[in-house]
């Protein structure tokens, strides 16, 4: 008797990234979120009463613990709009009944590079719940162009927005939404975020950098201290959380020197932001991460 090996079915990508996008959707309405403005991912981990916490563990990208309160666990040692990312992904797990898992440190991200049903589910979750479509559309449609022909300052401008990261927002257009042509895409993937400083900038920096232009609809800037902000021409950030490092033609160029928030505006408009500033590589219960000092254990 031959006896045929069974084929390994493999998982309906576009069934599950699907009913990812629509659990995005649900889990914005329960926390009275709106579809379309960028979120802070950790308040919305919190309003699904899941504590979120930063570790100072290189080997992984995140940990979801189930239990009563569930917990999400992530490296601080990742860059920030990876830690968002990743947190959206820890979520994920959360919101899909998932048992408790650990991420390991992987390069991809957002990249269909899973081929567990689960943990494609939870990519896809972090990705809409970041990124959603109405969003993600507005915030290019606002500065005159669109995905299937984004420059990459706007690819840029756009992700530092909505928190993630250049690459993350490429392929998120190309592989979810289908609104960038795929070669396009490869395109905007040749740059870096060296040579995206360079261009932006006119200087070599090793700094990471937020730019948040006269679009910015984000009510907050998350950042660490040390990263370079690019705020419009004439803001003026109140307390001591950022320094002036002068200006650029397309604006002025901020520091963030001290763990802290203020209210960063441009005088004679309505232009408005709140600059949040952790300690480098903060570790603790997310939501003391702008604070100077907490002890939470």
């Amino acid at each position: 008797m031959i006896v045929t090996p069974k084929t390994k079915m493999l998982p309906d990508r576009r069934a599950l990234t699907q009913q990812a996008m629509q659990a995005s959707i649900r889990a914005r309405q329960v926390a009275g979120l709106d579809l379309h403005s960028p979120i802070c991912i950790y308040g919305l981990s919190e309003a699904h009463r899941v504590t979120v916490r930063f570790n100072d563990i290189a080997s992984m990208e995140g940990m979801y613990e189930r239990g009563s309160p569930s917990r999400i666990h992530l490296s601080a040692l990742r860059p920030l709009p990876r830690r968002a990312y990743n947190c959206g992904h820890e979520l994920g797990h959360h919101v899909f009944g998932h048992g408790s898992t650990i991420d390991e440190l992987r390069e991809d991200v957002a990249g269909g590079a899973h081929s567990s049903p689960n943990e494609i589910l939870a990519d896809a979750f972090a990705a809409f719940a970041l990124m959603p479509t109405l969003g993600v559309r507005r915030g290019f449609a606002a500065r005159g162009g669109a995905p299937a022909s984004a420059t990459p300052r706007q690819v840029f401008a756009v992700a530092c927005e909505f928190g993630v990261g250049y690459a993350t927002l490429v392929t998120h257009l190309a592989y979810a939404l289908g609104e960038m042509p795929r070669a396009h895409a490869a395109r905007l993937l040749r740059a870096t975020p060296r040579s995206l400083r360079e261009e932006i900038l006119g200087a070599v920096t090793p700094s990471p950098l937020v730019v948040a232009d006269h679009h910015w609809a984000a009510p907050t800037l998350d950042a660490e201290v040390g990263t370079l902000l690019l705020l419009p021409p004439g803001t003026q950030v109140a307390g001591a959380v950022a320094a002036a490092e002068g200006s650029t033609g397309s604006g002025s160029l901020f520091r963030a020197v001290s763990p802290g928030v203020a209210r960063a505006t441009v005088p004679g408009t309505p232009w408005a932001t709140f600059v949040r500033v952790a300690r480098p590589h903060y570790v603790g219960l997310a939501q003391y991460r702008h604070l100077e000092d907490h002890d939470d254990d």
